[in-house]
């Protein structure tokens, strides 16, 4: 697949409105390409309140309406989500996490220190069971993230026989039945190791591709007969040389994915603020935000010279905003609120995932409740959906869709002798023959007039949501929690086999076309 992105260059301006040919084309002939649901999955670490006190909130508790202490309301948002695939335990966590401390009777689990993120005691009430039976509600695929870090080949092949081999194989199979449950869980993917550059070891790439062979082998039978998708640590930073060393050194029998990392983070030693930002801070933030499509094509890049065919998936596990953390919480627990600049990160985003799916096979927002660009916030008993969630739930429209090529000429968004591309655009059709175009206008101060060729579609009607707010800052509160919310767009006109839209500044707008 192939993006053409071309930049105009002649801008008019009148009431706040930007007149450049700001330009899509879709070009239907050459659709061949799937958007992949998990692109649009999720990510749940041990971190601040994340597990505890989010998802999960106790079985005894009588305030919270819960299963086995797994928040009722968390999952009823997900599934709205339609949340195709959740990863746990980790990030960092995950590579001093050791399963076997977490299952059988929840009072006689081993407690631990979870000296990753704030040194705080965890009783291990969250384990295994819990994880996959939240899964099964909220009808998402499991990605385990196997301990590489301080963990062994022995403890890894135990975990898959735990959770995925038939009753009687081993004394593993009785003991899940002894645990309470008698029929596997089919986990079909696995993370060897995460960020094993850095908080996974610091290793080299050279060293990882040799420790990881021997747990792709090992932790599976020796030809993988079970299926499992087995993804590879991959770089977190422009680093392709790592990429390139682990396609030409893993044999791709042994390789089913590669993941990437990428936060749009203005500076690492002065994150700024989640809510009390400026238009300049923004504009940095949305730059990084774009790193994301060079990250992609690179990487991908490297791994069609090893892999033409595009067997090996690229997997986007972590990705998404990241600030100093609210005022008053736990520096270690990475709260941060999610404001409109979220919902810009989140659009653009997927609509680079969106189209690049001929590699990308896999996402996971960082993280699901309470850390990081989070699309659930909770405080006891309460709820608040972000602009984020709102984002998602409105690009969920995309999950499995045939992906429409599309060409566009976009105006620059411009500040401080700055630019960047201010339109974002992705195109599907889906099973029913409906057409869905997703838009992001990045300028802060000027909205965007869009024309867009439909080509040989033959559409009817069209119709549409937006996500907007007064101010690049307004975000969901406790007290306030529908403060951003989707609204009916009405700026958008069919004629013929064109429609023009109108843009407003800061907004994201997806398009139902029949």
């Amino acid at each position: 697949m192939k993006k053409i992105l071309a930049i105009a260059t002649a801008t008019t301006m009148f009431a706040g409105v930007s007149f450049s040919q700001n330009r899509i084309t879709l070009d239907i002939a050459k659709a061949r390409d799937t958007i992949n649901k998990n692109i649009y999955g999720h990510f749940a670490e041990h971190l601040g309140h994340c597990i505890y006190d989010g998802i999960y909130v106790g079985a005894d508790n009588q305030k919270i309406p819960n299963r086995n202490g797994i928040r009722l309301d968390i999952v009823e948002a997900l599934k709205k989500l339609k949340t195709p695939v959740l990863r746990w335990p980790g990030g960092c966590f995950a590579d001093t996490y050791h399963w076997k401390d977490a299952i059988g009777p929840r009072e006689k689990r081993k407690a631990i220190e979870n000296f990753t993120w704030g040194g705080v005691r965890e009783d291990n009430s969250f384990g295994t069971h819990e994880f996959l039976e939240l899964c099964e509600m909220i009808n998402a695929e499991p990605y385990l993230a196997i301990n590489m870090g301080s963990g062994t080949v022995q403890e890894a092949m135990e975990w898959v026989q735990y959770v995925n081999h038939p009753n009687g194989t081993s004394h593993l199979t009785d003991l899940r039945q002894q645990n309470g449950r008698s029929k596997p869980w089919n986990v079909k993917y696995w993370g060897i190791g995460n960020e094993s550059w850095d908080c996974g070891g610091n290793m080299t790439a050279a060293y990882y591709v040799n420790e990881y062979k021997k747990y792709a082998t090992l932790a599976t039978s020796y030809n993988n007969s079970e299926g499992l998708y087995r993804i590879a640590v991959g770089p977190g930073t422009e680093d392709y040389s790592w990429t390139e060393t682990v396609m030409r050194e893993v044999p791709l029998k042994r390789l089913e994915g590669l993941s990437i990392h990428h936060y749009s983070v203005i500076n690492w030693s002065a994150k700024g603020s989640a809510t009390g930002f400026s238009e300049d801070e923004y504009f940095s933030t949305m730059e990084q935000a774009w790193r994301m499509e060079r990250m992609v094509k690179k990487n991908s890049e490297v791994m069609d010279k090893y892999d033409p065919s595009k067997k090996v998936g690229l997997v986007v596990d972590e990705w998404g905003g990241w600030y100093e953390v609210e005022k008053g919480t736990n520096p270690a627990f990475l709260y941060q609120q999610n404001s409109m600049r979220d919902a810009m990160i989140a659009g653009l985003t997927l609509n680079i995932f969106n189209n690049h799916c001929d590699r990308v096979r896999m996402a996971n927002l960082a993280q699901t409740v309470n850390v990081l660009q989070s699309v659930v916030l909770t405080k006891e008993e309460k709820l608040v959906l972000t602009p984020t969630y709102h984002v998602m739930e409105m690009y969920n429209v995309h999950q499995d869709a045939l992906l429409l090529p599309l060409t566009i000429s976009s105006s620059n968004y411009e500040l401080n002798g700055k630019k960047i591309q201010a339109v974002s655009a992705s195109a599907s059709k889906d099973r029913n023959g409906a057409i869905h175009i997703s838009l992001v206008n990045m300028d802060a101060g000027k909205a965007q007039e869009i024309s867009i060729d439909l080509g040989s579609a033959a559409v009817k009607t069209v119709s549409g949501r937006i996500l907007q707010s007064a101010q690049l800052q307004d975000h969901n509160s406790f007290e306030n929690p529908e403060k951003v919310k989707p609204a009916e767009f009405r700026k958008a006109a069919l004629k013929g086999k064109e429609l023009s839209v109108n843009l407003p500044a800061f907004s994201v707008v997806v398009l139902e076309l029949k």
